[in-house]
């Protein structure tokens, strides 16, 4: 165990101001449920957007890109595209403002814009959204407790805490110990002081990430110097061919034994996949999550715009100054890491080893407190988003719909440690970060994709279409995990998403079908008040004849434009702090050049364009 008392001490500080502000903010918190869960919505949009990515830099996510930047170098870049990254892209150009324009609480909740209340099927669909939410929530809480525990337990090595523990644990399920007992530490402060004190908690992360992070980048560029990094032809660059072509035969034979595990192979078909899964992910908008969460909590629907294209801007540069920067420390030094486990070499193990080894004292005492709030950060507004649907679209409405302020802040507290506990036993169930990071994006998303979709651009989709289409990919995607986990089945969980996908299409369909339109007054102030653009030419009719000054959203090629430029300018902001470390002159300028005029014209086009 390398850590120093000035890296246990800036830990320690860290997580007793946590503690206090979760206790501080509590009262803020009591004065209502908007104020417990939104903020209020009163938050700038910059805090709240300093907040939505400094939840997305997550522990569990982090040590999975460093392995990715490990084993694939430059090409790295795409793989995140699994989530999709690039629907902050979308939202940031027009579905964050078509979002917020409902002053809705949760995703399910919105529902109500969208299909009304009057129709039977309305309540069907408003429950399915809930469970799809939680079930996200849940696969997210156990993403980050097993992350946290594998991360854990090179800092603490189970050695030295075994001859306390009263009971044996095998190397197994020694970062599920870990994980249970941070876990239970960062639900103290998320639930006592919800919305305001997960925002502050993350600022004060991103303070310290921030610091952290450039400091990694410049320690690797000196280990760098008169070095050359031993990797395969190919790895220095992002573009590919059908094939991957990476051979690291002679100089780290296992890293081939991990890109035939994660299937990456032919990259071609796996790059194409990921395309055409991510634009129909991004058209369908946020999943019901923290990010979500932050969009509704926004002040405006301009503001919700502002937020969501500031993350991508404070996220990428600094997550991947830490990413290369780890990267290169562990190549140059190879042979002092410890990946060794249960199951063989882990390159998830890259990330919390390099900063085992490899990083002097003090920094990383920050880099360990900046992770370890990235978990809590990650956990809180996991948490926060969990006990919003299950507090606001259960419990009000289902159980106690005239519930006094302070028996909804109790009803919090306990679904928050309900929540906890589910997402603990869940992580037990679950071997490493890439299973079930795989499953949640190429199996659980599969199903969310095609009836939350249709809701935006088809004015004929009804609320029995949206459950029955939401049904169809929950089932086959849950069926997905069992089936995998018992080795009924085997591949990457993405090659799956398209049968998925057809199921989850054609109930939307037949459901559509086989119910009437929603009501037409539903519609029209669905159609005047979120302004899509889409199929509704019928609606619009029937809004013009009412008001014949309304004007259609005619933005579709504008937006589609903006999105292309913003996912380009977002693979730049990416490659940026890469470059820089490696130094890599030419694709380094040529990056900056294409980011300064996507700027310019963005400025234009999107900025200078946005209302509410």
């Amino acid at each position: 165990m390398k850590l120093q008392w000035i890296d246990i001490a800036i830990l320690i500080t860290y997580l007793l101001s946590m503690l206090i502000i979760g206790w501080v903010m509590r009262k803020k918190a009591r004065q209502s449920k908007d104020n417990y869960l939104m903020g209020g919505k009163k938050l700038p949009w910059y805090l709240l957007g300093l907040s939505d990515a400094s939840d997305m830099f997550d522990i569990s996510g982090t040590m999975w890109m460093v392995a990715l930047c490990f084993v694939y170098g430059m090409k790295s870049l795409w793989v995140p595209w699994l989530w999709p990254v690039f629907n902050q892209v979308f939202m940031m150009m027009f579905l964050s403002k078509w979002l917020r324009r409902s002053n809705a609480t949760t995703g399910a909740e919105w529902l109500a814009t969208r299909f009304g209340t009057t129709d039977k099927n309305s309540g069907a669909s408003h429950n399915i959204i809930v469970v799809f939410a939680l079930l996200g929530c849940f696969g997210f809480l156990a993403y980050g407790f097993v992350g946290l525990g594998k991360f854990v337990e090179i800092f603490i090595p189970w050695d030295v805490v075994q001859p306390y523990i009263p009971f044996h644990v095998t190397a197994e399920y020694v970062p599920h110990v870990y994980g249970i007992v941070f876990t239970l530490f960062a639900m103290f402060y998320s639930i006592l002081g919800g919305m305001h004190s997960i925002v502050i908690g993350d600022l004060i992360k991103y303070a310290i990430m921030t610091v952290a992070c450039i400091s990694v980048a410049v320690i690797a560029v000196m280990h760098l110097q008169d070095q050359q990094l031993k990797v395969p032809d190919g790895w220095y660059n992002p573009f590919f061919g059908w094939k991957l072509d990476l051979d690291w035969s002679g100089i780290i034979a296992d890293a081939n034994k991990k890109i035939d595990e994660d299937g990456y192979s032919l990259f071609g078909i796996f790059f194409m996949m990921m395309l055409f899964k991510g634009v129909f992910a991004s058209l369908a908008g946020p999943a019901p999550n923290y990010d979500m969460q932050k969009v509704l909590s926004t002040r405006s629907p301009k503001e919700a715009s502002k937020m969501t294209g500031f993350v991508s801007i404070v996220l990428l540069p600094i997550r991947y100054s830490l990413i290369i920067g780890l990267t290169v420390l562990a190549l140059l030094n190879y042979n002092q890491l410890d990946l060794s486990s249960a199951n063989g070499t882990d390159f998830e193990k890259v990330l919390p080893s390099a900063i085992n080894n490899f990083l002097p004292v003090g920094i990383l005492g920050l880099v360990l407190t900046g992770l370890m709030g990235a978990f809590m950060g990650t956990f809180s507004g996991t948490l926060n988003a969990a006990q919003a649907y299950i507090v606001n679209d259960i419990y009000l409405k289902y159980v106690n719909p005239d519930a006094s302020t302070k028996k909804i802040i109790s009803m919090n507290y306990i679904v928050g440690a309900l929540v906890v506990v589910i997402g603990i036993v869940l992580g037990m169930f679950v071997k490493d970060v890439n299973t079930v990071l795989q499953w949640i994006v190429g199996g659980l998303y599969g199903g969310y994709i095609a009836s939350n979709m249709f809701k935006w651009y088809w004015w004929r989709f009804n609320a029995n279409g949206f459950f029955w289409g939401m049904l169809g990919g929950i089932i086959p995607a849950i069926a997905l995990l069992v089936l995998k986990y018992f080795g009924v089945i085997s591949g990457l969980d993405l090659y799956y998403w398209p049968f998925i996908f057809l199921i989850s299409l054609v109930a939307c369909f037949i459901g559509t079908y086989t119910a009437p339109p929603t009501n037409t007054e539903t519609l029209k102030k669905f159609y005047t008040t979120v302004k899509p653009w889409g199929f509704w030419k019928p609606v619009h009719t029937m809004v013009v004849a009412d008001d014949p000054f309304f004007k259609a959203n005619k933005r579709f090629k504008l937006d589609m434009f903006n999105v292309v430029l913003g996912i380009i300018a977002q693979c730049c902001l990416t490659l940026l702090p890469m470059y820089i470390v490696l130094w890599l002159q030419l694709p380094l300028l040529i990056t900056v050049i294409i980011l300064v005029i996507i700027i310019f014209i963005l400025k234009k086009t999107w900025w200078n364009k946005l209302e509410d």
